[in-house]
């Protein structure tokens, strides 16, 4: 069975790495037929994929939660819920400092999502070549979420989100541009050096997006198509019903197994921003887009609390 779970891993992270590669092509193509400040395809493009990625998150239970009894199970639930409805409407109130806090939990459960993801595969292979985990976790996790949101075409998308975000770095863009280059370059080297060509394979993809791709695009196509269906890959590791279908030799049984039980939070989600939008009197064409990352980030925070124990199981 390990094999079959090694020919999964590799076969999302190929997937991962065309997702990333066909929406670099896309948006150089757009970049040429639509005028730059047509933004309303970046906003279709950006729903799509975080509809792909929201699901992944929603077997927490399943796969971190003991299974002693209903009530501890509903406790749970209701805690995570609870947590959730804070971060919204923290992030509602205080729409900077709450930006600010995001940018920073994205980067570090991002990197250490992807660290661990890899580390998956190594434990898995034959040839196992020395990994810094927590190294290329800080590079991997800081390019698709500070490159983006510094570029000089930030200021268009957040315009589009959110115009109190405009100025969200308090002057410091170049800095941080600077400092994340340098910490790519730094990581890049080593892992040359290491001969860890497929994670600097990956890190080289990360930048392009980053770099290339309208920063809506970026970061939802990074959501969706990387690291959902990287994590979504790491729950069939221990979701029983992923499980029994490896047993039986079924990679695509396995996947969907991880996948389709995550889709009412899609759904949730979406009712969830809409309820929110008409609550505050605001209108849907110019609030949706917002209240729905809100609200995706939101659900981050308690799923990076809950995931950290996979995360930790995964890197040691």
């Amino acid at each position: 069975m390990p094999d079959l779970e090694l020919e999964l891993l590799l076969k999302v992270r190929k997937f991962s790495r065309f997702a990333i590669g066909f929406a670099i092509v896309l948006s150089f193509i757009f970049a040429q037929l639509i005028e730059s400040s047509d933004i309303t395809w970046q906003v279709v493009v950006a729903l799509i994929a975080l509809a792909v990625g929201i699901p992944h998150g929603a077997l927490d239970h399943l796969v971190t939660m003991p299974r002693t009894s209903s009530a501890k199970m509903a406790l749970f639930i209701l805690g995570y819920v609870a947590v959730a409805i804070a971060a919204v409407v923290a992030l509602l109130t205080w729409n900077v400092i709450g930006f600010i806090g995001v940018v920073v939990m994205s980067a570090v459960h991002f990197g250490i999502g992807d660290a661990a993801f890899i580390s998956e595969i190594d434990r898995r292979s034959v040839d196992r070549k020395y990994f810094q985990k927590y190294l290329y976790a800080a590079a991997a996790g800081t390019l698709p979420v500070v490159i983006p949101l510094v570029s000089e075409k930030s200021n268009s998308a957040l315009e589009k989100v959110n115009p109190q975000l405009l100025d969200w770095h308090q002057g410091l863009n170049n800095d941080l541009m600077l400092w994340t280059m340098v910490l790519t370059a730094i990581v890049l080297l080593r892992l040359v050096q290491k001969r860890r060509d497929g994670e600097a394979i990956d890190l080289v993809l990360l930048y392009l997006l980053a770099a290339t791709a309208p920063p809506l695009v970026a970061f939802a196509v990074y959501f969706g198509c990387w690291h959902a269906m990287r994590h979504t890959a790491r729950l069939t590791l221990t979701l029983p019903s992923s499980q029994a279908a490896f047993a039986e030799g079924n990679l695509k049984r396995a996947f969907i197994k991880a996948v389709l039980p995550g889709t009412p939070a899609l759904i949730g989600t979406f009712v969830v921003a809409t309820a929110i939008v008409i609550f505050r009197g605001g209108s849907l064409g110019d609030q949706f887009l917002w209240v729905t990352l809100v609200v995706v980030w939101a659900l981050t925070v308690p799923h990076m609390a809950v995931t950290a124990r996979l995360d930790r199981k995964a890197l040691s």
